[in-house]
């Protein structure tokens, strides 16, 4: 019997908003993005493991980490 199971990251481009740089000081447009990594069992997502959230400044193209809060507040 064979059982293929794995692990997938899926980025999703999630709407951002203008908001001042954490490198370059610009206030500028800061794209936000999800990544969730999903256990996968015969390549079908079955749940999401973990779920991580990004910016990047549109002036500088630095990127941070950001939690759950931050991320509520750039997407409301």
């Amino acid at each position: 019997m064979l059982i293929l199971f794995g692990f997938k990251t899926v980025r999703k481009l999630l709407p951002g908003r203008a908001a001042s740089c954490r490198h370059c000081g610009v206030f500028a447009h800061q794209h936000l993005e999800e990544r969730a990594t999903k256990f996968t069992l015969f390549f079908i997502p079955v749940f999401t493991t973990s779920r991580s959230y990004r910016i990047t400044c549109s002036n500088c193209g630095a990127t941070s980490v950001v939690n759950n809060r931050q991320k509520r507040s750039l997407v409301g």
